[in-house]
């Protein structure tokens, strides 16, 4: 008899409601299949409620919503881009798309988010770059106040990258509604999803009006075809927007349910001396969209050990992001460390992190085969 295959469980899939399939039943009655028509419009209006960031524009990806971001802000070729170096590359590749100049900024060990100090040393030899896109990685509010104070003192513009922090607050306030502009994704394994699909936010109405603009292949308010600009097509469809108001709808159950996750694994390992989970900011309130840990340096078991173990369970985890100045396509990009010599936190991290399953569906079973994987490593 064949051996039965074993469930798969995932680092994070879509959980769908049923509130999703009423909003594209609507679509779908009034012909509104085409990109644009009411979810779009509600779904802004909706978000911009939900977080208070003034104004939205709804997007097909959150590389998307970062493309515009940069053109929005002026930003050229050659012109100086400071990013975080521990994240996707969606998040600095639209950098490239204008054939401007990323330099990449470290992580600090408190948060994993953007080192302030490692900032200040990329000012003083730059005082001027374009803007500073900074991240919340895997949910954790970064260091706000200590970044904006050193953009200020430069007046230098921030763009947030809350892609994966959607639902995150920083004392009290939503992540991505901090920088001039923010931008949140819907990709399919984030907190909520629409499938694909990004959003940029703005407290300053006329930027998510030209990001709309620039998002419509830039045409202009004529009978005929006018363009004067080079434009994209960018909008969200009607479709995917009604995905995005039904899931919405249960963001802050997701988040509950992303925290109870988190909880559970500090808890479980709590007695390991190798493990450790990512830090949480102490001013900040994470979604947790994802949860990690760390190796101990010199651990006897290694990330990969941990991942070989999981995927032999049919379990799926992942490594914790590559920083982007030790990949091959921004080898030549500058790199400000936060440590003075040595490794940088960002390596470091990537070398003994792993993104544990994080999915809301997780059964307590599944939980338990997770935990007991990684603990039977450790006897």
């Amino acid at each position: 008899m064949a051996e039965q295959t074993k469930k798969r469980i995932y680092l994070s899939s879509p959980t769908m409601h049923g509130e999703e399939q009423k909003f594209i039943q609507e679509a779908f009655d009034t012909n509104w299949v085409a990109p644009l028509g009411p979810n779009v419009n509600k779904f802004e209006e909706e978000m911009a409620a939900y977080t208070g960031c003034g104004h939205a524009a709804a997007l097909s990806a959150g590389s998307a919503a970062i493309h515009l971001a940069i053109k929005l802000l002026g930003i050229k070729q050659d012109d100086i881009v400071f990013a975080s170096s521990l994240t996707f590359s969606a998040t600095c590749n639209p950098i490239c798309y204008e054939k401007a100049k990323p330099v990449f900024i470290d992580s600090e060990p408190d948060t994993w988010n953007m080192s302030p100090k490692a900032l200040r040393k990329a000012f003083e030899k730059y005082p001027h770059p374009k803007a500073v896109i900074m991240v919340h990685l895997y949910g954790t509010p970064a260091k706000l106040d200590e970044i904006m104070e050193i953009c200020a003192e430069h007046n230098v513009p921030i763009i947030e990258d809350a892609a994966e922090s959607l639902g995150s607050t920083y004392k009290g306030q939503f992540t991505g509604t901090f920088g001039r502009i923010g931008i949140y994704s819907f990709n399919g394994n984030k907190i909520i999803t629409t499938s694909g699909g990004g959003m940029l936010v703005s407290r300053e109405e006329e930027l998510t009006k030209r990001a709309t603009f620039l998002a419509t292949q830039a045409r202009e308010p004529a009978r005929h075809y006018q363009h004067s600009e080079i434009g994209y097509n960018y909008r969200m469809s009607n479709i995917i927007a009604g995905i995005g108001r039904g899931q919405l709808l249960h963001m802050d159950e997701h988040k509950r349910l992303k925290n109870a996750i988190y909880k559970q694994y500090e808890n479980a390992f709590a007695d390991i001396e190798d493990i450790s989970m990512n830090p949480m900011n102490p001013d900040g309130d994470a979604n947790n969209w994802l949860s990690c840990i760390l190796l101990k340096e010199r651990s006897r078991v290694t990330p990969n050990d941990i991942m070989d173990a999981l995927e032999a369970e049919n379990i799926e985890s992942r490594p914790i992001w590559k920083p982007m100045h030790l990949q091959p396509v921004f080898a030549d990009c500058e790199f400000f460390n936060h440590n003075d010599e040595g490794i940088s936190v960002g390596e470091d991290i990537f070398n003994r992190g792993v993104c544990m399953p994080s999915d809301i569906k997780n059964t307590p079973e599944d939980m338990e085969l997770i935990i007991k994987t990684v603990r039977k490593l450790f006897e």
